[in-house]
């Protein structure tokens, strides 16, 4: 068999010495065949490097191989690694993904929807955009699974991915702790936001826990550098005695550092400084790390909640993906 040659199901099953419908039971996993007959078959389909028809597959399983990916705005910063998560996922699996930005089609939901069932897909990963709001829950318009990513459903018994905000602030606090730091100001966004009261109630906990409060009060703004750079001059002017601060996010922790070395402040000597997002490795792919930070994990609750689909469980709720600390200069 020459290079050119297209490696058949027929190639593999005469390879395998079996016939072609146990071979296809074999590989697509349908009907019986015992454990020794599937090894023969698979070990023929590798050394052949058979790769299946898609379609042919698809029309024998009563399957698409396809799982649509739902989201409103799919460009979003902090979606799109979600998205790019949840289909990186699905291909390795060799499975399609098929990416639905409803923004395009905003005021006709139901035409999408009608169009994605059209298409006979196997499940549907909603992606939102954080946890300002709640999603609305489509997964009783679908006869396939419905996971949904970085954002909460208005539906408790859907199954929910989004990122541990609790155990953000619990990490923060024990990273500064253990560096010996005990006077620690959080600086953060509005507290309307269920990440903010999250990420607090992780930091503030685990400060209790160990014996330390917290320095002032909690500073709440928004997610911007120039609050950052306003809620450190505040710190600075009324002489706050602090060594260390944990952000919101990395916005924020920009604009803190660059007030505290503004006033002669030594980070991280004087301040450590901590953020959320890992904004410098996640989204900038910035080889050297300057700002101390946490990942959330926004690619990874992409691949849970393409997992989830594919898996076919039954598990409803909230699952939390763990955050990771990055250590950076800020804290080094």
């Amino acid at each position: 068999m020459t290079e050119r040659q297209s490696v058949t199901l027929s190639d593999v099953a005469a390879v395998a010495g079996v016939s072609v419908s146990t071979a296809s039971r074999a590989l697509n996993g349908t009907g019986r065949v015992s454990a020794e007959t599937r090894e023969r078959i698979e070990g023929a389909a590798r050394r052949l490097e058979f790769r299946p028809n898609a379609l042919a597959q698809s029309l024998a399983l009563g399957r698409s191989r396809t799982v649509a990916i739902l989201t409103d705005r799919a460009t979003n910063t902090f979606s799109m690694p979600v998205v790019i998560g949840a289909a990186g996922y699905l291909g390795a699996q060799e499975q399609a993904a098929l990416v639905c930005d409803a923004r395009l089609n905003r005021r006709d939901m139901a035409e999408r929807i009608g169009e994605l069932r059209a298409r006979r897909i196997d499940g549907v990963v909603v992606v939102g955009d954080g946890l300002q709001g709640l999603t609305r829950s489509v997964t009783t318009e679908f006869t396939v699974p419905v996971s949904y990513a970085f954002t909460l459903s208005d539906d408790d018994d859907d199954a929910m991915f989004i990122p541990d905000n609790a155990g953000a602030g619990r990490i923060a606090a024990e990273h500064l702790l253990g560096l010996g730091r005990t006077r620690i100001v959080h600086v953060t966004a509005a507290g309307d936001d269920i990440a903010v009261r999250q990420r607090a109630d992780g930091l503030l906990r685990t400060l209790d826990a160990a014996g330390t409060g917290l320095t002032g009060e909690v500073l709440y703004g928004t997610w911007r550098e120039s609050w950052g750079r306003e809620a450190a001059q505040r710190v600075v002017d009324e002489a706050w005695d602090v060594d260390a601060v944990f952000c919101g996010n990395d916005h924020i922790a920009r604009g803190v550092e660059s007030a505290l070395v503004a006033a002669g402040r030594r980070v991280p000597d004087d301040v450590a400084l901590i953020g959320v997002d890992n904004w410098e490795g996640l989204i900038l792919d910035q080889s050297t790390q300057h700002l101390t930070t946490i990942d959330v994990g926004l690619a990874a609750m992409g691949e849970a909640a393409a997992a989830h689909v594919l898996a076919g469980e039954e598990r409803p709720g909230v699952h939390y993906q763990p955050p990771t600390l990055i250590v950076g200069d800020t804290s080094a």
